[in-house]
C-alpha cells in the first residue's frame, strides 16, 4: 500500500527542492500543490500563472481531495506531496488528511515576504501560509504522534542530517538519492513553475546556507509583525532542537 506524505510549506520556501529531493527517490512518486487551482478558482486571486493553473490543472476540491489518496502511477511506495495550507481554505475538504503523514517545512517571515515580493507585490499575511501552518500544526498533532518540523535555514546548514532525522521521524528508509538530482524541469511541476522555479530548475541539489533576513521593507513591517509569532511558535518545535 502506497504511504503518503504532505509536506506543509509557505511559499518562497525550500519546498519545490524538497520535492525534487522526494522525486529522486525510486520508490517515491510526487504531487505539486494540488489544491492550487481550486484556492484560485474558490478565491478569485490573481497570482502569476493563473490562467495557466486554472486550465491545466483540476479546480474540483472535492476530487483534488480524492486523488490525494488515489495510488500514483507506478504504484510507488511512496506519495510526496507538496502542500500549502492557506489553499486549504474552509470548505476545502480535509478527512481525506487522515490517511496520510504530514510535516511542516517553515522560513523566517521576513526572508519569505522579501523573495515573495519579487514575483508578487501586493499581498496579505494569508497568501504566505504560516498562520494556516500553526493552525494546520495544532489540527495535525492531536492525531499524529510526532510532527516533524524543518526550519529551511537551519536544514541547508546540514542536509543530511535532517533529512535522516526527517525519514526517521516519517518511519520511511533515507537514501542518498534525496541530496541529489538533475537540473531541469519536471512534468510534475505545476503550471505555474515558469514564474516561481526558475531557480530550482538550474539547481542540482540544495543549497548552501543563506544569509538570515529579519527585516522588511515598510510598507511589509504589519504583515512580518502579524505572522512572526506563528514561526517563533513552529520553530521552537523544530526538528533536531
Amino acid at each position: 500500500m502506497t504511504q503518503v506524505i504532505c509536506m506543509w510549506s509557505g511559499p518562497r520556501n525550500l519546498s519545490t527542492a524538497f520535492m525534487r529531493s522526494f522525486e529522486n527517490r525510486a520508490d517515491t512518486a510526487v504531487l505539486d500543490e494540488p489544491f492550487f487551482a481550486p484556492y484560485l478558482a474558490a478565491t478569485g486571486k490573481d497570482h502569476p500563472g493563473r490562467e495557466e493553473t486554472l486550465a491545466a490543472h483540476e479546480t474540483d476540491a472535492r476530487l483534488v481531495a480524492q486523488n490525494c489518496l488515489k495510488t500514483p502511477a507506478g504504484h510507488s511506495d511512496y506519495y510526496f506531496q507538496k502542500h500549502m495550507p492557506h489553499q486549504m481554505i474552509d470548505g476545502f475538504d480535509r478527512t481525506w488528511m487522515d490517511g496520510a503523514k504530514h510535516f511542516f517545512l517553515i522560513r523566517h517571515p521576513a526572508a519569505v515576504i522579501n523573495s515573495y515580493a519579487k514575483g508578487r507585490a501586493a499581498f496579505e499575511a494569508s497568501d504566505i501560509g504560516l498562520l494556516q501552518q500553526a493552525e494546520f500544526y495544532n489540527l495535525i498533532s492531536q492525531r499524529q504522534d510526532t510532527v516533524p518540523v524543518i526550519d529551511s535555514a537551519i536544514f541547508l546548514g546540514n542536509p543530511e542530517t535532517h533529512l535522516r532525522a526527517l525519514c526517521n521521524a516519517l518511519d520511511i528508509p533515507f537514501t542518498p538519492q534525496m541530496l541529489s538530482w538533475p537540473a531541469g524541469p519536471r512534468e510534475t511541476d505545476g503550471a505555474w513553475a515558469p514564474y516561481w522555479y526558475g531557480s530550482v530548475e538550474r539547481s542540482t541539489g540544495f543549497g548552501p546556507p543563506r544569509n538570515a533576513l529579519d527585516t522588511v521593507k515598510p510598507q511589509y513591517q504589519h504583515i512580518l509583525d502579524e505572522v512572526l509569532p506563528a514561526y517563533q511558535t513552529l520553530f521552537a518545535k523544530r526538528l533536531l532542537s
